[in-house]
C-alpha cells in the first residue's frame, strides 16, 4: 500500500504494523498521518517522505542519531523504515509520539501569552538545547510551529513544551534528513549565520529560540518577508527589544540574538538564565486595589493600590509604564498641559496622569467624577467656557480654567469598555478626526498591556481553548 493513498480503518497495514487514519499535516517533504500502532494499541503521528525526495540509503546514521534522543522536552522517534509502493518507488516513514496540544504559532494567534508563561517556555527549551547540543545535534529550525504546548489533561497551571520536528536537524559527522538543494530553516527565525551559507552550530538554535521568545512578546515576527527580505534585515540589524520589557528580559534577548555567535550564552548558561527568569517572573510582590471600594485620585504616576503579595509585581509593571507612556504622548500629541488615563480592570483600578511643570496643584485633584463620566464614545469640547455641561464646573471657573477637553474610551478586544484616556488644556481648540486616531490608537496601546497581564492572571489550561488544544496533534509538523 502507498501511504499517501487514502487509507480507511480496513485498510491493509502500512509495513504490517501502522494504520494510517487520516492526513493531519503535510508540507513539501512530507505528510503526516495520525495512525494507531496495532501491536502496542497507541496512537502514533506517522511521517512518510515523498517517494524520491530523499536519498533512503544517506539517512541511515541521521536516524541513529535523532532515535537516541530521550528527553522530557523532546517529541521521541518510536520508529523508522521503508516502503515499496505499487510502482516500485521507496518511500521513508518515521514513527513519533502523538501528543495533544497546540503549537506556539498557534497559541499566539488566540491571545497573548503570560510573560511567565514564557519563560517557562524558554526554560523548557533551553533545556531540550542544552541536551541535543550535548550530542552533538543542531536543530536549525527552531520556530513556533515546532514548540507543542502539551495538554496532558490534568489541570496543569502551566504548558510544558516539547521541541518537535528534526526532519532538517544536522548531526556531526552525518547526512542531514533532507533533501538536496533545499534551503533548511525557515525565513523568519535563520540566525545571521545561517542567512549567510555559514557553518550553523548550537549559537545558530539560541539565536532563533531568541526570536521566538521576542515574539512572544510582541506577537509578529521580527524578520518576515521572503528568504532573501528577512535574511537582509537580520544582517543590517539586530532585533528590537521593546523598551517596557523588564531589563532581565532585555538583557537575555540582547545575548540570545547576539550578531556573533561566541557572544550568545549556551548550554548550563542558557538554561540558568531562564531559570532565573521563571523565577524573576513568579517571585516578589503585587499591587491590587479592591475594586468594591471608593478610588480617589493619587499624584501623577502613583498607582492607587493596597499591597497584595499573593501575585509577582512583575504582573503590573508594563501596565504601569504602558499608562505612564499613553498619557505622556497624548499630551505631546496636543501639546496640551494635562492628560489622564482611568481604568477599572477585572480585578483593580489604574490612574495615571501627565502634569506639566507649573500647573496649578489642583490638577491632580482631577479625576472622571469630577464633571467628566466616562462614556464608551469620544467626547470633544472645544470650550468649556461655553458648553452647557461644563461652563460652570469648578475645572472651568477654578484656578486650573480648563476650556479644552477630549477624551476616547480604553475598549477591551471584546468591545467592553473599562476606561478613558482625555487630554485636556486651558485653551480653547478644536480635536481634527486624525487627531482623534491618533488617541484610538494610544488607548489601544495601553489595553493591549493590560490585556496581556489579564491573560497573566490566569493558569495555561484556562489561556488554551480546550477545543483547539484537543484538536491538534504533534504529528500536523511536516
Amino acid at each position: 500500500m502507498s501511504p499517501t493513498e487514502d487509507t480507511q480503518s480496513a485498510a491493509p497495514l502500512l509495513d504490517g504494523r501502522y494504520r494510517l487514519e487520516h492526513a493531519i499535516g503535510q508540507g513539501g517533504m512530507s505528510v503526516v498521518y495520525r495512525g494507531i500502532d496495532e501491536s502496542l494499541h497507541r496512537p502514533v503521528a506517522v511521517k512518510v517522505f515523498h517517494a524520491g525526495i530523499v536519498d533512503i540509503a544517506r539517512q541511515e546514521a541521521e536516524l541513529g542519531v535523532l532515535a537516541s534522543l530521550e528527553h522530557h522536552n523532546l517529541v521521541s522517534l518510536l520508529d523508522t523504515g521503508v516502503v515499496t509502493g505499487h510502482d516500485g518507488t521507496h518511500q521513508r516513514y518515521l514513527v513519533m509520539a502523538l501528543v495533544v496540544g497546540q503549537d506556539l504559532e498557534e497559541r499566539l494567534s488566540v491571545g497573548p501569552l503570560a510573560s511567565r508563561h514564557i519563560a517557562e517556555i524558554g526554560y523548557d527549551m533551553a533545556e531540550a538545547l542544552h541536551y541535543i547540543h550535548s550530542h552533538g545535534v543542531v536543530h536549525r529550525d527552531i520556530k513556533p510551529s515546532n514548540i507543542l504546548l502539551v495538554d496532558y489533561g490534568n489541570d496543569s497551571d502551566r504548558a510544558r513544551a516539547r521541541l518537535t520536528d528534526f526532519g532538517i536537524a544536522l548531526a556531526a559527522g552525518v547526512e542531514r534528513l533532507t533533501a538536496d538543494g533545499v534551503t533548511t530553516g525557515t525565513a523568519a527565525y535563520l540566525s545571521p549565520e545561517q542567512a549567510r551559507g555559514g557553518d550553523v552550530g548550537a549559537p545558530s538554535d539560541v539565536y532563533s529560540l531568541g526570536l521566538v521568545l521576542l515574539q512572544c512578546f510582541t506577537r509578529r515576527r521580527e524578520f518576515p518577508g521572503s528568504l532573501v527580505e528577512s535574511a537582509v534585515a537580520r544582517l543590517s540589524r539586530d532585533p528590537v527589544v521593546p523598551e517596557p520589557l523588564p531589563e532581565h528580559w532585555k538583557q537575555l534577548l540582547r545575548a540570545m540574538t547576539a550578531q556573533d555567535p561566541a557572544a550568545r550564552p549556551a548550554g548550563a548558561e542558557l538554561v540558568t538564565l531562564l531559570r532565573d527568569a521563571v523565577i524573576a517572573e513568579t517571585a516578589g510582590t503585587d499591587h491590587v486595589v479592591d475594586t468594591t471600594s471608593a478610588v480617589s485620585p493619587t499624584a501623577a504616576g502613583t498607582p492607587r493600590a493596597e499591597p497584595d503579595t499573593a501575585r509577582p509585581a512583575t504582573l503590573d509593571t508594563l501596565p504601569d509604564e504602558a499608562l505612564h507612556r499613553t498619557t505622556a504622548m497624548a499630551a505631546r500629541l496636543f501639546d496640551a498641559p494635562i492628560a489622564l488615563v482611568e481604568v477599572l480592570d477585572e480585578d483593580r483600578a489604574w490612574s495615571q496622569s501627565y502634569i506639566a511643570e507649573g500647573v496649578d496643584e489642583a490638577a491632580r485633584n482631577i479625576n472622571f467624577r469630577n464633571g467628566f463620566a466616562p462614556v464608551p464614545v469620544p467626547v470633544v469640547i472645544p470650550d468649556g467656557s461655553t458648553h452647557p455641561e461644563m461652563q460652570h464646573s469648578p475645572l472651568v471657573t477654578g484656578p486650573l480654567g480648563i476650556r479644552f477637553y477630549v477624551s476616547v474610551p480604553l475598549v477591551k478586544h471584546d468591545g467592553a469598555p473599562i476606561g478613558t484616556l482625555a487630554v485636556l488644556d486651558t485653551k480653547p481648540r478644536q480635536a481634527t478626526e486624525a487627531d482623534l486616531a491618533n488617541l484610538h490608537d494610544l488607548a489601544a496601546l495601553a489595553v493591549t498591556q493590560l490585556e496581556l497581564r489579564q491573560e497573566s492572571l490566569r493558569t495555561t489550561s484556562d489561556s488554551l481553548p480546550v477545543a483547539q488544544v484537543t484538536g491538534q496533534q504533534e504529528g500536523a509538523r511536516p
